[in-house]
Formats: C-alpha cells, sequence, structure tokens
C-alpha cells in the first residue's frame, strides 16, 4: 500500500534532513561570525550570546565596565547583515515618546503626522538603561514584548529581525533607576563581561591605532538568511529527558531543599519564572544550531543556562550578607541537578 503525504515523517528521518539543513546553513553563521571577528577582538562569548539571542528572537542584557566593545559589537553585527541599527543612550530627562515616537502637529495642513522613534529598527542599543526612569524603561520593554508600538490611535509593528542589546555600568549605580525584577525577566539572556586577556588587549591595542584606523563589517549575509536560520532552529529537536532536565533546574530555584539543596532557600527570595524555561529551551536550541546540530544534548543547557537563569533569581538579605551572588547560586543549581 502506497503512503499517503497524511503520513507522518519517521523522527529519525526528519532529524536527518534537519541535520543536513543545518549543516548547509552553517556557512552564514560562520561567515557573520567571521565578519565580525575582523573588528572585535576577543569577546566571543558575548558574540556567541547576541547570535543565540538573534537565532532564537530575544533580548540581550549586557553587564560590564565601559570599553569592553558592547557598542562597536552590536554595529558590526548589524553592519555584517546589513539592517537599521540605532543607539539610545539612556539619560534621566528621557521620555517615552523619544523612544517610541510621537505625533506632530502640521499648521499648513491642520492635521498630525507620526514621527517614529529610533525603536523602529532592526538592531536597538539601549545605552545604560538604568539611567532613565521607569516610564522610559517600561516604554522599551514593551516594544520589545509585543514588538509594535502605538502612537496615537494607531499600532505599527517593528522591523524583523528585532534585537535590543542593553547595556548597564556595574560600578556606577548614584542616580541610577535599577530594573525592576520583573521587567528583567523580559531578556531572554544577562551577559556579564569580563576584562580581554593580555593578549587579546595587545591585538587591540593594535587594530585601534593602525593607519587606516579600526577596520569595518560589510555585509555578508541579509535579513532573510537569519530568518531562515531562525526557522531552522524552531525544528531542532528537543527530547522530552531534555525538557525534564529544563524542568528541573528552574524548579530547583523554587523548591531548593526537593534537589538537594536545602542549604540555599533561606538565600533565595523569588525563584525563576515560567519564561526561564521558556527561553532556556529556546536558547539551547540555538547554541545546539551554533554548533551545527539537529538536536538538543544537556551539555547546551548547561552551557547557557547561567546565562538564561540569573538574572530571574530574587536573593535575599542573607545571601548579600554571605556575598553569594545568583550567578553562584545557578552554579551550585547545574552542578547539582541530575543530567539526563
Amino acid at each position: 500500500m502506497e503512503e499517503t503525504n497524511n503520513n507522518p515523517m519517521n523522527p529519525a528521518e526528519a532529524l536527518r534532513i534537519v541535520s543536513e539543513k543545518i549543516k548547509l546553513e552553517a556557512r552564514v553563521i560562520d561567515m557573520l561570525r567571521a565578519e565580525v571577528a575582523k573588528v572585535i577582538v576577543g569577546q566571543s562569548y558575548m558574540v556567541d550570546r547576541l547570535l543565540i539571542a538573534l537565532l532564537a528572537d530575544g533580548h540581550v542584557l549586557l553587564e560590564g565596565v565601559p570599553g569592553l566593545a558592547k557598542t562597536l559589537a552590536i554595529k558590526t553585527l548589524s553592519d555584517a547583515i546589513n539592517v537599521e541599527f540605532s543607539r539610545i543612550q539612556f539619560t534621566p530627562d528621557l521620555l517615552p515618546a523619544d523612544v517610541t515616537g510621537t505625533l506632530i502637529y502640521n499648521q499648513k495642513s491642520e492635521s498630525f503626522t507620526v514621527k517614529k522613534g529610533p525603536i523602529f529598527a532592526n538592531f536597538i542599543l539601549a545605552d545604560e538603561i538604568n539611567r532613565a526612569p521607569a516610564k522610559v524603561q517600561s516604554a522599551l520593554l514593551e516594544a520589545m514584548q509585543e514588538r509594535q508600538i502605538t502612537i496615537g490611535d494607531t499600532t505599527y509593528t517593528l522591523p524583523k529581525p528585532f534585537l535590543v542589546l542593553a547595556t548597564q555600568n556595574p560600578i556606577e549605580q548614584e542616580g541610577t533607576y535599577p530594573l525592576p525584577e520583573a521587567q528583567v525577566d523580559r531578556f531572554m539572556l544577562k551577559v556579564s563581561l569580563g576584562y580581554p586577556s593580555k593578549q587579546e588587549e595587545q591585538m587591540i591595542i593594535r587594530s585601534n591605532v593602525r593607519e587606516g584606523g579600526l577596520a569595518t563589517a560589510g555585509q555578508v549575509i541579509s535579513a532573510d538568511d537569519i530568518d531562515r536560520c531562525r526557522t531552522l532552529v524552531k525544528q531542532v529537536y528537543l527530547d522530552e529527558k531534555i525538557e525534564q532536565y529544563i524542568v528541573d533546574l528552574v524548579f530547583a530555584t523554587r523548591e531548593p531543599a526537593q534537589a538537594g539543596l536545602g542549604f540555599l532557600e533561606p538565600m533565595i527570595s523569588v525563584g525563576c519564572s515560567p519564561r526561564a524555561s521558556i527561553n532556556l529551551a529556546l536558547a539551547s536550541k540555538a547554541y545546539a544550531f551554533l554548533n551545527g546540530r539537529g538536536f538538543v544534548i544537556p551539555d547546551d543547557v548547561r552551557a547557557i543556562a547561567q546565562d538564561v537563569m540569573q538574572h530571574r533569581l530574587g536573593l535575599t538579605y542573607e545571601a548579600e550578607a554571605e556575598n553569594m551572588t545568583a550567578s553562584q547560586i545557578v552554579s551550585k543549581i547545574i552542578n547539582k541537578v541530575e543530567v539526563p
């Protein structure tokens, strides 16, 4: 009897097809990485996290001291894909309309015209997001979540791809407006950056002082290539055991004692939300894709769990008194929870 088109494909065959497609599309990401590397020295961890967020349709919160190429990284990425880039410097006097746009009255036509704000771009750098008041932060975070902006009576869809890279300076907290935990939860990843190595710093000096100045990235792929890769990321196979592992990691932040981590209970005031589970699954798929695989393995989850979970934890005063950070708590959970 002949098979009909309604018959489901064999799972092993479907996985093989997806894996072959990923191998073909891997060249797109390789080209993108190579072009970014012409400008950005080191910081491969940050670049990979930007790519994961881009492929999984998420956003990134970057924390690091000034001068670590945060702005340069996302600008270089936008140049390599040839999409529109916009930088918003968050300041205490910024208004929501400065981000989203507003209606301007035209006296000649006696009507209002729409002036779109800098949020209408593909890649947004929200520089020092904690320096603007809550109204402005909420306007940006709503756009991140809804992927649309309402100006007057009209709702405008934001362009695709849409990626927000928000930065925070950890060394200056005076006069800032820290993001509430519920708002931070909207970022897929929070990445903490460190200083470059001695060798990397030497290369940074050379690239900045040489004749001709700093190199710039040229377009190597398009937004359509990213869209195609995103479709493939969704097809990456996530086994039920891996799903359970993700749930176990997240639940260990809510009920540490059940995971054999009872000593963490007094240190956690709020565990990770369901967004942590969703984003950990999506980011793990993107991580597997970047490594040329059509299926997720536990190491993918472990590699990305820190960046997905650390900013979703609420710590008690006891944790602060013992100098226990969210990053350290997540590390203890990753090392304790049984790997499938």
